[in-house]
């Protein structure tokens, strides 16, 4: 069946099939199912993907065997896709209410009702706010929305046949099976030693057995992943080692385990320099993109007069949007309930009134912002990080001036930057989903609307995912930490008081097994959740950091100081991405090893293809094939990763196949992954389809 494209839309054309209910079914499960597998991984490595290209190939396998239309395919990836982009919001802001000590414990039910409420209402005010603007960016011929053609083109080229699902389906499954043997100790996940240097001595890191960051670094290529690689390189061989090392000059002799010291620097005292250099990253970030910037916001406000002329009948299909009314009145009902959830934390009318001013002058401002940039970058460059920073800087001072202060004003504060980073980064996802549909013939009002499906449907289950990973991670940790202790025949373990929230003092084992994880965490240093080693939360923290320091005036500034200038440093340099280095440093060097293998694994891939002089359609083919195993890797990864984390969390016990499972074993492993991966792209070159 030939579909009507745009040109042919007009008035009097008759309807395709588009708008179904196993379109709706099916794309909100795949929003479901990408926002669980992006927040595994923004939690972990700081780096989402866009889970535009995945939800194309699953959608087209899925809608094809139904022998459905293009555009029930088009429909289905933009209602899937929207998952990833609400997951982006979550991860950015959510895990900051426990980082800053706010939601404590993280999981409760109206911590749920507040966290699906922010990630559904900045999510629809998302996209109603792209119903404004969607003409204008549309029609703009010098945006070439990179990535919204190349999801077309894997729509285009479904339309005879495919092998995509397959090299997707294939990643997955070797990501859930290597993740698994991690899991269940047949395979090590991590190495490390210390080298004794002089004095001092030298933590040294194998790379994490992580199929999902290997994945990642084959997407994001050799000269990303080794400008990330590069920031761990500089906190783990230069800053931990040496600020160990200084902190302990007068009794070196004391340390007792230089492994345990070093990360303890890192984790105190570089991740700080790191927040610096992100702050400046991203504001640099900002400035270089001024230009583009200036003239997104001078196009979206030119749109508020520009109305709408003519009945609906007589638009094209493949023009008519939301109606404008129906977006005044959503973006007003929104607007109400962030005003109550607003007040509940900040107990202040006039401060709830200038935050609900504030989320809709700067969400619509910067969701204009991220429309546009979308069409220059793509989503994957997306700033919303820098976006989401200067919301929260610009609100908190604000706050402050009007008196706010402690954790109340914390609150708001994030609150405010949690629902404008939700709806700019679903705006940017939106957009580009509607230039791919307006490519195919799509009707953006039936996109609009599907998207809502989605938007709800991530924004029910975004907290539990969030709330799994992060218990499950202390209650695996502090078990094993437990453990230790006991063998080793402490009775109790001395807290200092770090949180406000609980008291300084001997504890034992006894009392410590009684309290919340989330305290057993805190007090055992176990290092566990948001914040901890294995889910990090790059940018979460970097809110909460930001967030406290405004507010509570606590924060080690000398540390963020000394990040900002060297971050200006890597500026002067003409350092590719100083915001990346920045998030290299702050995570643990082995995600940054893992991530840098895999994008070593792409340089192969590449010079192969030079070698061969593969060009044209052919090096197209093989780079999508590697980027679907890529996609695959992660998705995988992340799915099992989920089911082992609800596992820890219902505290069901797992076999352990070894005590001390062979790390050498899970590298072989891993390097036959890159290989398979390699191998089977540059297969794909030779072939006719993909």
């Amino acid at each position: 069946m030939s579909e009507p494209k745009s040109g042919s839309a007009g008035p009097g054309a008759p309807e395709p099939r588009e708008f179904t209910l196993r379109v709706v079914l099916l794309g909100v499960f795949m929003a479901a199912f990408m926002g669980a597998a992006n927040a595994y991984l923004g939690l972990k490595a700081g780096m989402t993907i866009a889970a535009t290209y995945t939800t194309a190939v699953v959608g087209m396998a899925v809608i094809k065997a139904f022998k459905g239309t293009l555009l029930e395919e088009n429909l289905a990836r933009t209602i899937g896709s929207i998952g990833g982009n609400i997951a982006t919001g979550a991860i950015f802001t959510l895990p900051a209410f426990f980082i800053a000590g706010i939601w404590l414990p993280f999981y409760q039910a109206s911590h749920y009702l507040t966290a699906t409420l922010i990630l559904a209402a900045g999510g629809i005010l998302g996209i109603m706010f792209v119903t404004v603007i969607r003409r204008v960016l549309i029609a703009d011929k010098d945006l070439p929305f990179p990535e919204s053609v190349a999801a077309a083109e894997i729509h285009k080229a479904g339309q005879g046949g495919s092998a995509g699902t397959s090299h997707l389906l294939a990643g997955m499954g070797l990501g859930a099976g290597f993740t698994a043997l991690t899991e269940l100790k047949v395979v090590a996940l991590k190495w490390q030693t210390v080298v004794a240097a002089g004095k001092g001595s030298l933590l040294l890191r194998g790379p994490e057995m992580s199929p999902a960051f290997l994945g990642v670094g084959t997407i994001i290529g050799p000269k990303l992943a080794a400008v990330n690689f590069s920031g761990g390189v500089l906190a783990w061989g230069l800053l931990a080692p040496a600020l160990a090392f200084f902190l302990n000059y007068h009794d070196l002799g004391a340390v007792s385990d230089w492994a345990v010291e070093i990360a303890r620097v890192w984790k105190d005292y570089v991740r700080f320099i790191a927040i610096g250099g992100m702050l400046v990253g991203a504001f640099f970030t900002l400035f270089k993109m001024r230009k583009s910037l200036a003239h997104g916001i001078a196009r979206s406000l030119s749109t508020l007069g520009g109305g709408r002329s003519g009945r609906a009948a007589d638009i094209p299909r493949t023009d008519r949007d939301l109606d404008i009314k129906a977006a005044l009145i959503t973006t007003l009902a929104v607007s109400v309930l962030v005003f109550f959830v607003f007040q509940h934390y900040a107990q202040s009318l006039p401060a709830s009134f200038v935050a609900v001013l504030l989320m809709l002058f700067l969400g619509f401002v910067f969701a204009a912002v991220s429309g546009y940039l979308v069409g220059i970058i793509g989503v994957s460059s997306n700033p919303t990080s820098g976006l989401t920073v200067s919301v929260l800087i610009i609100v908190a001072f604000i706050l402050v001036l009007m008196g706010l202060q402690g954790g109340s004003g914390i609150s708001a504060a994030l609150i405010v930057a949690a629902f404008t980073c939700v709806s700019v980064s679903v705006a940017g996802e939106m957009m580009q989903d509607l230039k791919a549909g307006y490519i195919l013939g799509g009707t953006p009002r039936r996109m609009q609307i599907g998207d809502i499906f989605g938007v709800v449907t991530a924004a029910l289950v975004m907290f539990l995912v969030l709330s799994i990973l992060h218990l499950g991670n202390i209650k695996q940790v502090v078990g094993e930490k437990l453990e230790q202790l006991e063998a080793a025949g402490t009775t109790e373990v001395v807290y200092d008081g770090r949180l406000a929230s609980i008291p300084a003092g001997a504890y034992s084992l006894a009392d410590i097994k009684a309290m919340i994880p989330e305290k057993q965490n805190e007090i055992l240093k176990a290092n566990g959740g948001f914040g901890g080693e294995k889910i990090p939360a790059p940018q979460a923290s970097l809110m909460a950091v930001v967030a406290k320091g405004i507010f509570e005036r606590k924060t080690e500034w000398i540390l963020i100081l000394a990040g900002a200038f060297m971050g200006l440093g890597f500026i002067l340099m003409q350092v590719k991405s100083p915001m990346l280095v920045a998030v290299g440093m702050y995570l643990p060097i082995d995600t940054t090893f893992a991530i840098f293998l895999g994008g070593l694994f792409k340089s192969i891939l590449e010079k192969r293809l030079d070698k061969r002089k593969v060009e044209g359609e052919a090096r197209e083919k093989a780079v999508n094939t590697g980027t679907l195993l890529a996609s695959g890797l992660i998705a995988g990864e992340a799915l099992i990763g989920i089911v082992f984390a609800a596992l820890a969390f219902f505290e069901v016990g797992l076999p352990k196949a070894f005590a001390e499972p062979s790390y050498l074993l899970a590298l072989i492993g891993m390097l036959g992954l890159g290989a398979f991966l390699v191998a089977r792209a540059l297969r794909a070159a030779k072939t006719r389809s993909v």
